[in-house]
Parts: C-alpha cells; sequence; structure tokens
C-alpha cells in the first residue's frame, strides 16, 4: 500500500474519532471554565467539552420543559459537568455504618394542630447558601450541619453557617471523612464535643486532613454552641418525620440504596438516555 495513502486513512481515523462540538457554546464553555478554575491539556480539553456539552443541553431540554409545565423544578450546571458516570462513581464510599438501634432513636409523639399544607424554610430565613462538597463524599456533613444550621436559628434567630471540614476531620472513628459518613453519627459528635465550628473559623477543603492535622484542629476549641439535636427513624416516616418537617425546621436523611439493583439502574439509565449530576 502506498505510504501517504496509509497515513491519509490513519489521519481520518484520527479526525473521525475526534468529538464534534458545538461552535455557539464557545462562550459559554469558556465562562464555564473560568467560573470553575477549569484546565485541561490539549488533548483532554475535546472530550471534556464533548462530556460538559452533553449536560448543557440536556438541561436546555429540561427546563425548557420545565417552562411548558412538565417539571416542578430546574437544573442548572455545577462543576462535575465535564466528568464521566464513571468519574462520579469513583468516588462513591464504601463505607457501612452500624444502623442505629431504633429503640433508642424514637421519641414520643409530638402533638400539634392543624398542620401547614407547605412550608419553605428558606422564604423564613432557616437556610444558609448553596455549598459545595467537590470530590468529596462528605454530603452527610453538609446534611447534618444544614439541618442543624436552621435549629440554631429557630433558637437564636441568627444564621451561622456551620463547619462541614469539622465533621470531616473530627467526628472520627464513627465517620470516615471524604469515604462517608452519616449524619446521625455527626449529631453525636456534636453534642460530646459540645458544640461545632463555623465555616468561617474551619473553612471546608474538600478533604480528609491527616492525622497530624486532624489531632491539632480537633483540640481547638472554636465555637460552642447549645444545640438540640432530635432523630426520627425512617419507619416514623409517617408521621412523625413529617411533622417534623413542617414544624421543627429540615430534617438530616441519609437514604439507603440497594446494591442489587445496580444493573437495572444502569440500563434504566442508558434505555431512557438519563444522566445526572452528582
Amino acid at each position: 500500500m502506498d505510504p501517504s495513502l496509509l497515513l491519509a486513512i490513519l489521519c481520518l481515523g484520527m479526525a473521525s474519532a475526534a468529538p464534534v462540538l458545538d461552535p455557539s457554546l464557545d462562550a459559554q464553555w469558556t465562562k464555564w471554565k473560568t467560573e470553575y478554575g477549569k484546565s485541561y491539556h490539549s488533548d483532554e480539553e475535546g472530550w471534556r467539552r464533548a462530556i460538559w456539552e452533553e449536560n448543557w443541553k440536556m438541561i436546555e431540554v429540561h427546563n425548557e420543559e420545565e417552562r411548558q409545565g412538565k417539571h416542578t423544578y430546574t437544573l442548572e450546571m455545577n462543576a462535575f459537568g465535564d466528568m464521566t458516570d464513571e468519574e462520579l462513581q469513583q468516588g462513591e464510599t464504601e463505607f457501612q455504618p452500624v444502623r442505629p438501634n431504633e429503640e433508642e432513636q424514637i421519641y414520643p409523639d409530638l402533638l400539634f394542630g392543624d398542620l401547614p399544607a407547605f412550608v419553605d424554610w428558606r422564604e423564613k430565613g432557616y437556610v444558609t447558601h448553596v455549598k459545595d462538597q467537590g470530590q468529596c463524599n462528605s454530603c452527610w456533613a453538609f446534611c447534618a450541619n444544614g439541618a442543624l444550621e436552621g435549629q440554631m436559628f429557630k433558637k437564636t434567630g441568627k444564621l451561622v453557617s456551620l463547619s462541614e471540614q469539622n465533621l470531616v476531620d473530627c467526628s472520627r472513628p464513627q465517620n470516615n471523612g471524604c469515604t462517608g459518613g452519616l449524619p446521625h453519627l455527626a449529631y453525636q459528635y456534636v453534642k460530646n464535643n459540645r458544640g461545632l465550628a463555623s465555616e468561617e473559623s474551619y473553612p471546608y477543603e474538600a478533604k480528609s486532613s491527616g492525622q497530624d492535622n486532624v489531632h491539632a484542629h480537633c483540640l481547638t476549641t472554636y465555637l460552642y454552641f447549645d444545640v438540640l439535636t432530635q432523630g426520627y427513624p425512617l419507619s416514623n416516616m409517617d408521621p412523625s418525620l413529617l411533622l417534623a418537617i413542617l414544624c421543627l425546621g429540615m430534617v438530616a436523611a441519609a437514604p439507603v440504596l440497594d446494591p442489587s439493583l445496580d444493573a437495572q439502574w444502569t440500563k434504566w439509565k442508558t434505555e431512557y438516555g438519563k444522566s445526572y449530576h452528582s
């Protein structure tokens, strides 16, 4: 075979494998990279952009359908828009917590009058700014703090953003930092520690500090708050959890997924073209 012909075939193959990008999204792509501090090697940017474009267009379609009344919520691009499902799943936790004793978690029935049909705790000042856990499986810490911040506001009238990093670093060995944890174990740490640091005094790093740093941070006194925490088991969802959400404030919930359904979940996403941000 003519070497020049072989070279032409190889070049054609390489060109056909390159992702086809939408030039109309150049400005949005550049703005998104700047906003989230993204930079890539020259051989990486093309396929990262292709993933991002797929997510961008999925979001646009969804939000248009929302305007048509087909959905009750909107979507927007976040820092994970250029990541594959496999990359997002790499950070999934293998943390296997001990389930709480439900006998110890059940509280006396709460007696309330007529319940409101709807409540938005954001409108009542209970909710802090939107936070970003990054590539650290610390959702349990954000979940715990979200409910705790609301309860602090209810008691003191002051909305203080609490430190997820404090929980990631210090609520061990019950929780495992960036490899997983549970809100009720975070609350046990707060109770034992007599409080929790503010986000301002102990900022988030999206990683588990080394043991030496953990020791130094966790023995330092930051801010102590006299906080009441209450828990409701999933079995009490009706009516205890409903009552708690409507009348007490936000509730921390940790869903437990069934690993035996992994294959069916993947098949369903593929069949219906579903993709999600972490």
